[in-house]
């Protein structure tokens, strides 16, 4: 991970003394140090430079410890113990993954919940992993509900089915009437396939995705990335403690000197010295403390993106899956319309063979009294 501190850059050292480098700020000022000495100063130096010595504040102003601009590099926006670049200095980061709204790329900042409780970009991608989980769960339970009406239906429609209304139509108009109370117990079958096929092939396999491992594995997600967050506040807490240290000793060092401009004595320029060596060392603490936290911030970084983008995956996993075990549901439907279908067509061939005479005929030859007509009485 690329740090978003901003280093102190060295540029192209040349016509300077030995022992002198030049670098940049972190704005953008050029300043210089004396790899020897560790004498650090805004002015050029010229050929005739030499070790400072601490015998008066005139040769302090104008210089600056190299740790001191390392300590400024460090002062950026930081929220949660998390550094951020300058917005008005640091030029515009480039997206991990353009054009992709790619969760790597937009959960790195914390937000708060409407509790007012902070919540972390990780949280926020967990969260819609445990949420689509359980709308996957509701939808099983949907798909339940719809079976258990499939069920019901067909068990109703087999039981009208066998209902004696009508027993005694005769004639075309009552095989067609039979023809439609057997369709119900056929329609009731193709029903109870279709609930059948709707437990197997649709809610178990939405039951069965990502068992109860798949919470655990987010629990586990969950520790990695707080304990790297935790081990940042740490080391964010560590160089907060250094960098009050550097500016208690540096204030002592200015102390001193302004005591060396009253009244100069040997004992003086011995603390001067004293508080000199204190401020470097401190100045050293806090760029170890600063090198640890960026270590740590560059594992979080990394193990956030690596992280983030599983989850990236399982979610296109988790919708694919839903996606394609929806499609068989609809498939499963119109393959039910079609069988429905067929147990009507013996019912409409028949209702279209009702004929009306054909019926008279048949059932004036059943059930005929006699086909002498009377006549008149003779006198």
């Amino acid at each position: 991970m690329k740090s978003f501190i901003m280093p102190a850059e060295e540029i192209e050292s040349v016509s300077l003394p030995v022992g002198w480098k030049s670098y940049i700020s972190p704005e953008g000022r050029k300043y210089y140090v004396n790899t020897s000495t560790k004498e650090t100063t805004w002015e050029r130096p010229s050929t005739s430079t030499t070790s400072p010595k601490a015998s008066g504040s005139h040769q302090h102003s104008g210089k600056i410890s190299h740790c001191e601009l390392t300590f400024l590099c460090f002062i950026s926006p930081q929220i949660n113990c998390v550094t951020f670049p300058v917005s008005m200095s640091a030029p515009e980061q480039q997206l991990l993954k353009p054009s992709e709204w790619s969760y790597c790329d937009y959960f790195w900042a914390d937000k708060r919940d409407p509790q007012g409780a902070t919540v972390s970009g990780f949280e926020v991608l967990l969260q819609k992993q445990l949420k689509g989980k359980q709308m996957q769960k509701e939808m099983a339970e949907f798909i339940r509900e719809r079976i258990k009406i499939e069920e019901e239906y067909a068990k109703n429609l087999s039981k009208l089915s066998m209902f004696p209304m009508a027993a005694q139509e005769e004639g075309t108009l009552g095989e067609a009437w039979a023809q439609l109370k057997k369709s119900l117990a056929d329609e009731a079958e193709v029903h109870l396939k279709f609930s059948s096929k709707l437990q197997c092939e649709v809610e178990k396999p939405l039951l069965t995705f990502r068992g109860d491992n798949f919470k655990k594995d987010m629990k586990k997600y969950d520790h990695h990335i707080a304990d790297l967050r935790k081990q940042l506040v740490s080391r964010y807490a560590a160089v907060e403690k250094a960098r009050k240290a550097l500016a208690d000793r540096q204030k002592d060092l200015e102390v001193k000197t302004q005591q060396l401009e009253i009244k100069l004595s040997n004992k003086t320029e011995e603390d001067i010295k004293k508080a000199r060596r204190k401020s470097t060392q401190a100045g050293d603490d806090l760029m170890r403390c600063v090198d640890l936290y960026n270590q740590g911030q560059s594992k979080w970084f990394e193990e956030m993106v690596t992280t983030s983008l599983e989850l990236e995956r399982l979610e296109v996993e988790r919708v694919e899956t839903i996606q394609q075990l929806l499609r068989q549901y609809t498939t499963l439907r119109h393959e039910t319309d079609m069988f429905n279908q067929s147990t009507m067509e013996p019912v409409d061939q028949l209702l279209q063979s009702v004929d009306p005479a054909k019926d008279r005929e048949l059932w004036v030859k059943e059930h005929k009294t006699g086909d002498l007509r009377p006549v008149d009485m003779d006198i």
